[in-house]
Formats: C-alpha cells, structure tokens, sequence
C-alpha cells in the first residue's frame, strides 16, 4: 500500500524540455489523481522565457484521460522561474520562490530537485544547489533545531556522464556537498514492472534458481529495439550513439539483474552490491556496429558522422555461476518494432534418444511492448511417436493486473519523494558499467549500414553466425 506524501516541494529544472512534458508532468499528474501528494507546490526551471501555460499545453497531449479541475489545480499550484545554471542571481530568485510558496502552504521543506538536463550541467548545479543553501546535506535521521531535518533530495537524470571520468567527476561533485542517501541516480527500465520483477522469477521460484548457471543455461539474449530514429535529438545523441545512450545504462542494469548473485535481502543495498559485484565481472568480447540510412540528414547531426545507431555485442562474465555463457545484446533506433525483451535458452536435455529433435527451452521476458513472460517447453507431437513440438506457457500481466498499473516514471518519482533507492542507481554501478563500455573502445574499422525499417545491417547475420547465436523473437 502506498501511503501519501504529506508535505514536499518537487522542483524539475529542465522545465521546458522534452523529458519534462513527455514523462515528468504526467507523471507527477497521476501521483495527484491517485491521491499520493496532500500538500505541496511544484516549480519548473528552465533557460528559455515561457510560461506556464505553455509547459503545460505542451505535456497535455501525453496524459491520458485528464480531470480538468484537477488539471487547473496542478497549474495552479505550478511556478516557473527562469534559471542559467552558471548565473549565481538565479539561484537567488529561485530560492526565494521556494521559500515564499512554502511560507504560504505551511509546508516543511522537505524538497526534491529532478535535473531533467544534460549531464554537463550536473556539477554546476549541484555545487549551486549547496552554495545557495537550497538543498543541505543531511542524512536520514539527522536532527535540526531539536527535531528531525526536512529531507531534500536530488534525481540525476540518465545519462549519467559522457565517460568514466566525467561521471567519475560528478560522483565526486555529490560527494562534497551531499550525502549519498541524498543522490538518486535514475535509469528509468529500472522502474518498469518487468524488469522489478526479475529478481522474483529468479529467487522465488524453485523451478529455476537451482537451474540458473551455466551447466543448465546455454545463453543470454537482451534485445532492445526502437522504431523511431533520433527524432529531435540530434545534437545530444551524435555524442553518445547506441553504446552510451542504451547499452552503458539500461542494458547493463539488465544483465547485472540477471546474473547477480543472490543477495542478502531483495531491497535495498544488497541487491546494488550484488549488482556492482556481477558487473566487476563482465567485459565485452565482440562488437558490431551500424548507422542507418540517412542518420547524417537528421538535424544537428554532424557532417559524416560515425556515431552507431546500432549495436550487437557478446559479453562474457568471469565468475563460476556464468563462464563459458554468453549474453548477446542487441539494440538499435529505426528499426522494424518498438520491443524489450530478454530470453534465456537452456541446454538441451542429454536424455532425450537421438530420433527426437526437441528445441531448447527458453524463459523469454518480456518488458515492452506486451508485459509479461512465457516458458517455452517440448511437448509430444499428437499421433506421432517421435516428433515434438514447441509449447509456450504464457503469463501475461496486464491480464492478470489490468492495463493501468504505475507507469515507470510514476514509481520512480514516488520512491525518489519516499526516499528508497532499492531500484535507483549506486555510484559505483555507474562507474562500473563505463569501465565496460570504454574498454571496448570505438571500432574505427568498418561502420555498417542499414534501411529503416529493417531489423539491423545484413552483416548481423554473418556476426550472429560466427557466435553461432539465433536471435529469438
């Protein structure tokens, strides 16, 4: 049972970008319809003169089944102050509107800042943050004027840094001015019903957990495909492509939930240290990059750009539960669907007499676009007494929940205002995850291309049967 939040000031800089409109102020709308926040106000920050009005004619068209009145109200109860992140005087205006509209409502000061910017921008804000005495450090517990401090807190955005060093960089930034309890490093998969729930399949299930190693599984396949391109995104996607965009943070969150080792308890810190130790572990063998046709006409691309679009990669984990297992990722924009999904094929049985030809049983999960998750097991063929075929056992959950359960960016907000940081991202998963991405380096051979529409560059299929991989549909 989710339990209201009494009394909170929530503050998105990066008001007026894409983020915000599309994810944030839908999100925050559905934790009011529902009920989750009592008293509160909200501010928008941003570099551009708007107003808003405009921010929310703007993320109107994303909120599905909107109340007027309670639309008005959230409007109401929303401000917006300009803000440079390298101007001191902003901070100032922007600490007396927070300070101002807490007088009003009564409000605590309880406080959490979401910094839906690019993160070159993280430092400056952070350190402006704690010199403007906007966001103080504090721990959980700690005691102010004879009673327990207003907590405030602060999401980081995904990506988290263009590199090991930057990131390394803002990771030490926090450090100075904040406690880590503080810090709330978001990757959204991390919020989606699926992917929480794959540590359940795993640990609370009997049927595979003594199987899930490698005498028993054969490989790992993360495929995660877009149908739209960079969009409007241009110039912030030309800097990081495929690797850095989705394989650094999302994908290999995926592959530490898979292979993680079984933690202490299925919360909190052990399950980030049981992360951290898999990915200790993982390293990046081989790799196969592409651009789509037409990549270099898309605004703020540059000019003959070698940024991939496009990637199909083998990892290996060297620890006893994984060697000799290989995990295929596969990602890619402008492709033939929009899907997320993870399948697991185990080894064929060796009992099984020579004239039967059985497939292998795969545990597919599925994250998007139909949530959920289906075995795929042999089963005898009717009237013929050596012939089998594939039988698929299905869960599927919106069938079973209904189609309106908390959509990612809701449950992250919430938690983030609650302040567990079970699914949030610990710094040094962060660091790990780009000590993988940059060993591998960027491929200055050959860049392969592909027609939109398609499911990748035909030289996949070349690549996929060097590693004698079949990708699973």
């Amino acid at each position: 049972m989710r339990l209201p939040i009494q009394d909170c000031t929530i503050v998105i800089m990066g008001a007026t970008g894409d983020l915000a409109k599309r994810k944030l102020i839908p999100a925050l709308y559905k934790l009011l319809a529902d009920g989750l926040l009592q008293k509160y106000v909200f501010v928008g920050t941003g570099r551009e003169d708007t107003t808003v009005e405009q921010i929310f004619e703007g993320a109107s068209r994303f909120v599905d089944h909107v109340d007027p009145a309670l639309w008005k109200q959230f409007q109401q109860n929303f401000y917006y102050v300009r803000v440079s992140f390298q101007q001191p005087s902003d901070y100032v205006a922007l600490k007396a509107l927070i300070e101002r509209e807490e007088a009003a409502r009564g409000l605590g000061g309880n406080r959490l800042f979401y910094l839906a910017t690019m993160p070159e921008h993280f430092s400056a804000i952070t350190q402006s943050l704690a010199d403007h005495k906007i966001v103080h450090h504090n721990t959980p517990g700690a005691v102010c004027e004879g009673k327990a401090c207003p907590w405030q807190r602060v999401v980081y955005e995904k990506p988290f840094g263009c590199n090991l060093e930057s990131a390394q960089e803002i990771n030490r930034k926090i450090a100075e001015v904040f406690s880590e309890q503080q810090a709330f490093r978001i990757d959204h998969y991390l919020g989606k019903e699926l992917v929480a729930n794959i540590a359940v399949i795993r640990f609370a299930n009997t049927v595979f957990e003594p199987l899930w190693n490698n005498l028993y599984i054969e490989s790992v396949q993360i495929v995660l495909k877009e149908k739209v391109g960079i969009e409007q995104r241009g110039a912030f996607y030309d800097q990081y492509g495929a690797l850095k965009d989705v394989v650094q943070n999302h994908m290999l969150q995926l592959v530490a939930l898979i292979g993680m080792e079984l933690p202490q308890s299925l919360e909190g810190e052990c399950i980030r240290d049981a992360k951290v130790a898999l990915l200790k572990k993982t390293s990046i063998i081989d790799a196969l990059f592409a651009q789509y046709e037409g990549y270099w006409q898309e605004a703020a691309v540059a000019e003959n750009s070698r940024t991939e679009t496009f990637a199909a990669l083998k990892l290996a984990i060297d620890n006893d539960r994984w060697r000799g297992v290989p995990f295929f990722l596969k990602t890619g924009k402008a492709l033939d669907e929009k899907s997320t999904s993870i399948h697991i094929t185990f080894r064929k049985s060796p009992h099984l007499r020579q004239e039967y030809v059985c497939e292998s049983n795969v545990l597919t999960i599925t994250i998007e676009p139909d949530d959920g998750f289906s075995l795929k097991l042999n089963g005898k063929m009717p009237g013929k007494s050596e012939q089998t075929t594939p039988v698929h056992m299905k869960f599927c959950h919106s069938c079973l929940f209904g189609p309106n359960t908390a959509q990612a960016y809701e449950v992250l907000l919430f938690d983030a205002l609650q302040g567990d940081q079970s699914v949030f991202v610990r710094f040094d998963e962060i660091e790990e995850s780009w000590k993988i991405v940059e060993a591998l380096g960027k491929n200055e051979g050959k860049l392969c291309s592909y027609v939109r529409g398609t499911s990748g560059p035909q030289e996949l299929e070349e690549w996929a049967e060097g590693h004698n991989v079949r990708w699973e549909r």
